[in-house]
């Protein structure tokens, strides 16, 4: 599991800074990318990195000002043409669903796939064996979302010395077993798969927000949070700008961190105003209020470790 940032600016495209967009890569837990928020040309990031368009799964969108969605619709026609032939679901403000079919219908865009458009509410957005994600709105200028996304836990280590102790052999019954699967031996006894299993693996929390002020709401996702990604538009010192244009400071960022007990704080949302000689004060900035702080650069990438 892993975060990759395809664009930390703000407002609009900087020479160092694409507009929003975050890819979190599930490859190994269900062989596909989630996508958060797809500003202008989204696509033409993802051409320098390893991500295939046909592996996204999900994209979903915070708020529906244009850095956040004006890569949406050519992500999705260009995907058609590199292979996507699966599902594509997208999550997002009322309002969503018209964008992408007028964008769509207007350009005469056909698509390959099906696509699946999921206007969305506060609360449980999505949930399956593997994963829940959750959504809260945030105080920004229009109808804004954060996501938390909670990987379950997983069943631990197959104790496979005590299985051999009792004279089960590794075999196809491992598989059953490592489920917690009940199964019966050729005996006709019968054995718990889950008084055979170590204990079981926390999952991992990520939680992405849209561009807001401070809120309870971003506590609240960010609730123990493995990684937390705050936008930061402005310095310590342009507070009242912030909350003025309805955005934070990476003072605030930092606060909210620390008040939702999070681990790692990534930093981004950041203003072209700020030149790449100043990125080191806005990250200490932060890290003055939470030390585990990094401002986000495009293309950065962070493996999100398992829990022990």
């Amino acid at each position: 599991m892993e975060l990759l940032f395809l664009g930390t600016g703000a407002g609009v495209p900087a020479k160092l800074r694409n507009v929003t967009s975050i890819a979190l890569k599930l490859l190994e837990e269900r062989g596909a990318v989630w996508l958060f928020d797809c500003g202008e040309a989204t696509q033409h990031q993802i051409l320098h990195t390893s991500l295939k368009p046909r592996r996204i799964e999900k994209i979903f969108i915070t708020h529906l000002h244009g850095d956040h969605i004006y890569g949406l619709p050519g992500l999705l026609g260009s995907r058609s043409f590199q292979g996507g032939e699966s599902q594509l679901t997208v999550y997002g403000p009322k309002g969503i669903k018209e964008y992408i079919q007028v964008s769509l219908s207007v350009s005469r865009t056909h698509l390959r796939y099906p696509l699946e458009v999921v206007e969305i509410d506060e609360g449980v957005i999505f949930e399956d064996q593997g994963f829940i994600v959750e959504a809260r709105e945030l105080d920004h200028a229009l109808p804004t979302f954060g996501y938390r996304v909670v990987e379950k836990d997983k069943p631990g280590a197959l104790q496979v010395e005590q299985l051999q102790e009792r004279g089960i052999q590794p075999g196809p019954l491992y598989k059953k077993l490592k489920l917690g699967e009940t199964v019966q031996l050729e005996d006709g006894s019968k054995v718990d798969g889950t008084n055979f299993l170590g204990p079981s693996i926390p999952g991992r929390v990520i939680t992405i927000l849209g561009d807001t002020r401070i809120c309870s709401n971003a506590v609240k996702l960010g609730q123990s949070a493995d990684v937390l990604v705050h936008e930061a538009t402005f310095n310590r010192e342009q507070e009242e700008m912030a909350r003025e244009y309805f955005h934070s400071t990476t003072k605030q960022a930092g606060e909210t961190a620390l008040a939702a007990g999070a681990k790692v704080l990534f930093l981004t949302h950041i203003s072209s105003r700020y030149a790449k000689e100043s990125w080191g004060e806005l990250e200490k900035e932060a890290k003055d209020v939470f030390q585990n702080t990094y401002i986000a650069s495009d293309f950065m990438e962070y493996d999100i470790p398992l829990k022990k």
